[in-house]
């Protein structure tokens, strides 16, 4: 059983300068909500209680996010509680040197242990529901093998990814044979790319040590994936929902109005006014 999950966010937010020179990047809203919290939910919602920061000393506002609140009111205690629930444990880990996304997983061994576990990429905001973390531990109950998440991808953007060759098992699921970071279009074994949801059994670990610097001189989780090949079967879950890449500000904006028009007190007065904008494209 899965029970812990992993959160990446000791990255410095570059793209969104000026905007997270002061604010982390997870902390920014989509809607009424910082990304982080999406992420968050999506964990809580699969069954997982312990969740584990990877983080560095400009993510302090994350931490007080989680915290536990009195509310001014009881208008707003609900919505406050529900941050940070009872039984939800945050512990919290420093990334002594920004080495990469490899680095930032394995500084979670100590309180991961040897169980298996969930990384969740904030940046990847995938709201369908159910979600895709409770979706890929079906899957995990049922095979006991690291996951990771992939979906197509346009073969130019091959370069933003890690890309993945395997042989499909059903409709969703696909035994991995091969996965390579950021590879040039021509080079990239297929269209499906990793898209920031991860299932691992605590061998990832022993794949991450001594690992050298990949892509970008950073230690790449995607590479220990290729090393956790070498010892046992990994295997990829297609996505079929909608994704958004709130790494990009691209990404960011359409997450936004994507899930502006779903809120359940603004979504349809605010369908409303983009469809009665004079120079606004037709929105689905």
């Amino acid at each position: 059983m899965i029970r812990k999950a992993v959160f990446p966010i000791a990255g410095a937010g570059t793209r969104f300068l000026p905007a997270t020179k002061a604010i982390p990047k997870e902390m920014l809203p989509v809607v009424d909500k910082p990304l982080i919290q999406y992420a968050v939910e999506e964990a809580y919602q699969a069954g997982i209680r312990q969740m584990i920061f990877i983080t560095n000393h400009r993510k302090q506002s994350v931490a007080d996010h989680f915290d536990p609140a009195v509310a001014p009111t009881d208008q707003y205690a609900q919505i406050l509680r529900a941050i940070t629930p009872d039984d939800m444990v945050c512990t919290w880990v420093r990334q002594p040197q920004p080495l990469g996304l490899g680095h930032a997983v394995l500084c979670a061994e100590p309180l991961v242990g040897t169980e298996p576990f969930a990384v969740l990429l904030a940046d990847e905001l995938m709201p369908d529901q159910p979600g895709i973390t409770a979706r890929m531990m079906q899957q995990f109950d049922q095979h006991a093998s690291s996951l990771v998440a992939v979906q197509p991808v346009p073969r130019e953007h091959s370069q933003r990814y890690g890309m993945i060759r395997g042989t499909p098992l059903t409709t969703d699921l696909i035994s991995l044979q091969d996965i390579v970071e950021k590879p040039t279009p021509e080079d990239a074994p297929s269209d499906l790319a990793v898209v920031g949801r991860y299932l691992f059994t605590p061998a990832i670990f022993r794949a991450l040590e001594h690992l050298p610097p990949g892509a970008g001189g950073e230690i790449q989780l995607t590479d220990a994936i290729a090393r956790l090949l070498r010892q046992e079967a990994v295997l990829a879950y297609q996505y079929q929902g909608a994704r958004y890449d709130c790494g990009s500000k691209l990404g960011f904006l359409q997450a936004t109005v994507a899930l502006g028009q779903q809120h359940p007190e603004l979504g349809t007065d605010f369908t409303h006014w983009l469809h009665a904008q004079p120079s606004s494209p037709t929105i689905s």
